[in-house]
């Protein structure tokens, strides 16, 4: 069921209001007055992205008061005219990512043809926004140092934000990313947004991948007292513009590299770091159409080598191979003295007895030259990732601007086997693979209203990879094996034996694809500025877990007292399980409907009030393979109707109060409110006092379908 979040905040500080706009965006706001502080009426204000050209132009309204909403991040320039004043012309204004800066223009009486020109960076006061949020630009994104440039490790720069136990971050099962609390809240309870498109992968609610720095121009980190048009995810809201191409052709190439070589050795290592990495790569951006279509471009790819990490277990000696147990079940080697279980006297066992599949299983291991039987190795870690974006932005007319992104990102850690050692192939390869793509459209129909589309699919593959050995068939164990070349096998624990593709180390795939469509729509009326909108997301996920498909066998040592002994007797000491492969096929759909309003009570105070409404949509299981046992029905011998022989209690979909394919039940009444107001005493921008309230909702994740 849905997690629900309450919070109610008041603070001191400089802030901005988020009217209700394509959240990849920004705009402007003022009012327009003379020398002696009346409002100008009329008065045309246009502004002008320096690098691109577009130009949107609007009037001042009645009270002096302008908005222009929906425009790019990015560098700007604003002129106001009116007849009987001089033009006024303030350059150096930089939009990040979801502000609202507030620039207030003084006309002095004059001709047009006159300007007054403020060459220097505008101040820019912000006295609107409710929420607590911290812009990360694209200067600290590229200069600031990260370790394997890696950008989600800027969202710590934001206040509250640290790191998170893995929780649902499996890295055999997804994208290799790191887990995040904003503000105490749950990691995958944040809103994950590129160029207005959700980032976020359903499968655990973790953020998909992000580009390399160097394709990024900056983001945003909203902690608290988000804004209505802001949901699905209750804790915070992480905001991404990747870079678009400008009026000049620009790029960069690049090389970084970490070697050991080039270091000195840690004062209390026995050795220079053996980490090897390779970042390297470059991006290009440029006009196609001067001032109306542009191109944005970058490839990075990563290679990652260190020397792998030793590796102990424990193999048959020569000795032990010959059934001669005494020195392995010494008290040098057990840490006290064992004797082997009767029928076996001396801790001797004759050859004739040792088990012919065990014996075949070994001739792929090493036999080890300690007394103890210790066997040292590595398995090697090779990591390649490669990333690649691609943008067009489309200046159709100052009315209509068209863009499209596409990235997509690889990660491969390839699990190299060594043939001579079958236990190198005890790791869990993955071969991931992430794409996304987003088109988006900011059409303005009137100067007072503007509508921003956006259309998102998302699509990932993760491939959990084990190199193919062999079957329990191979070696000649009568059983049936579903998969090639793979099987379950642990003697022993820890470093005092050894196990072979248990847990997590199987086949199998998880993969997810989501589809987005979201319309904003912003209608400016007086001092009022009402936006509304709607967001769908389809989800899907597909997976495969192969745990354990082709069996396991445990060998524990409770027969002969030696956990090795009992495997090389083919005694399954510790139990066999085999299970059939998993698929799980859900699917779930998510809606969120908002309207906002903010309204400019006065030069100083500013009230924000909106509400949305996310129902609860539960996911349910394409094939419908859910299940539910309620207690109270096995207490009354209650049987499903649907699979009679199943036990009482246990219900299937197609029963009696069952709902559907899934296993929990819809809510369509979640209503969130969002409250909040902005007091500017002096009316300087010099402090603010702001207070809100708001309720949020989380969505499920779908793998678990489980917050925790």
């Amino acid at each position: 069921m849905n997690a629900l979040k309450r919070g109610l905040l008041a603070a001191l500080m400089v802030c901005a209001s988020a009217w209700g706009q394509a959240v990849s965006t920004s705009q402007i706001s003022g009012t327009v007055q003379d020398a002696t502080g009346a409002v100008v009426s009329g008065a045309a204000v246009t502004v002008t992205q320096t690098t691109t050209g577009l130009s949107r132009t609007v009037m001042s309204a009645a009270d002096g008061s302008y908005v222009i909403p929906n425009l790019p991040v990015g560098p700007y320039r604003l002129q106001v005219t009116k007849e009987g004043f001089n033009a006024s012309v303030q350059s150096g204004i930089v939009l990040q990512v979801d502000t609202n800066p507030v620039i207030n223009i003084s006309l002095k009486v004059g001709s047009v043809s006159e300007q007054v020109v403020v060459e220097a960076s505008a101040g820019m006061v912000e006295t609107h926004e409710n929420g607590v949020g911290q812009v990360i630009d694209q200067q600290r994104v590229v200069d600031l140092p990260l370790n394997g440039r890696q950008a989600t490790d800027l969202i710590f720069l934001s206040g509250g934000a640290t790191t998170a136990p893995a929780g649902d971050l499996n890295t055999n099962k997804n994208y290799p990313t790191q887990t995040i609390s904003v503000g105490g809240g749950l990691p995958n309870a944040i809103s994950f947004v590129m160029d207005g498109a959700s980032n976020n992968d359903p499968f655990n609610n973790l953020n998909l991948p992000f580009p390399f720095p160097d394709a990024l121009q900056e983001f945003k980190v909203e902690t608290s007292a988000i804004p209505a048009q802001y949901g699905q995810h209750a804790a915070a809201a992480v905001n991404v513009v990747t870079k678009n191409g400008t009026n000049e052709i620009h790029g960069d190439a690049f090389e970084f590299l970490r070697n050991g070589d080039l270091n000195a050795r840690d004062f209390f290592a026995s050795s220079r770091d053996s980490l090897k990495r390779n970042q390297f790569g470059g991006t290009a951006g440029g006009p196609i159409r001067k001032d109306k279509l542009f191109f944005f471009a970058g490839y990075q790819g990563t290679i990652v080598r260190s020397d792998p990490p030793t590796t102990i277990n424990t193999v048959p000696t020569q000795d032990m191979l010959n059934g001669n147990f005494t020195t392995f079940a010494s008290a040098a080697c057990q840490g006290k003295n064992v004797t082997l279980a009767a029928p076996f006297v001396n801790n001797q066992i004759s050859p004739s007895q040792l088990n012919p599949q065990a014996l075949n299983f070994l001739k792929h291991l090493p036999v080890s030259t300690n007394p103890c039987g210790t066997l040292q190795y590595g398995i090697v870690n090779d990591n390649h990732e490669h990333q690649g974006l691609a943008r067009i932005d489309n200046q159709l007319s100052s009315k209509h601007q068209l863009f499209g992104r596409y990235f997509i990102a690889n990660y491969n850690n390839p699990v190299l086997y060594d043939p001579a050692n079958v236990l190198t192939a005890n790791k869990t390869g993955v071969d991931d693979q992430v794409q996304s793509f987003v088109l988006g459209d900011n059409y303005t129909i009137t100067a007072a209203t503007l509508a921003a589309t956006h259309f998102t699919v998302n699509r990932t593959h993760g491939f959990r990879v084990v190199p193919n050995y062999f079957t329990p068939t191979d070696l000649g164990i009568q059983m049936h094996s579903l998969l090639p070349g793979f099987m379950g096998i642990s003697v022993g624990s820890g470093t005092g034996g050894f196990a072979l593709g248990t847990g997590g180390t199987n086949p199998g795939y998880f993969n997810s694809t989501d589809f987005q469509v979201a319309e904003d729509v912003n209608l400016i009326r007086g001092s009022h500025q009402i936006s509304m909108g709607v967001n769908y997301i389809h989800a899907i996920m597909n997976t495969l877990n192969n745990r354990p498909t082709n069996g396991q066998f445990t060998f524990s040592g409770q027969a002969t007292g030696l956990a090795l002994a009992d495997f090389m007797l083919g005694t399954v000491s510790g139990g066999f399980v085999q299970g059939n492969p998993v698929y799980d096929n859900d699917r779930a759909n998510f809606i969120g409907v908002y309207a906002q309003d903010s309204w400019k009570i006065s030069r100083s105070l500013t009230a924000n009030y909106g509400v949305r409404w996310e129902p609860f949509v539960p996911e349910h299981n394409w094939n419908g393979y859910v299940e539910h046992f309620d207690p109270s029905l096995f207490a009354q011998g209650v049987t499903s109707k649907v699979y009679v022989n199943a036990p009482a209690g246990l219900i299937f979909p197609g029963d009696p109060g069952f709902p559907g394919k899934s296993n929990v039940f819809g809510k369509y009444t979640d209503f969130a409110p969002r409250v909040g107001v902005v007091w500017d005493p002096k009316g300087d921008g010099r402090m603010t006092i702001r207070a809100s309230y708001g309720i949020f909702y989380d969505t499920p994740q779908l793998f678990f379908y489980t917050r925790f």
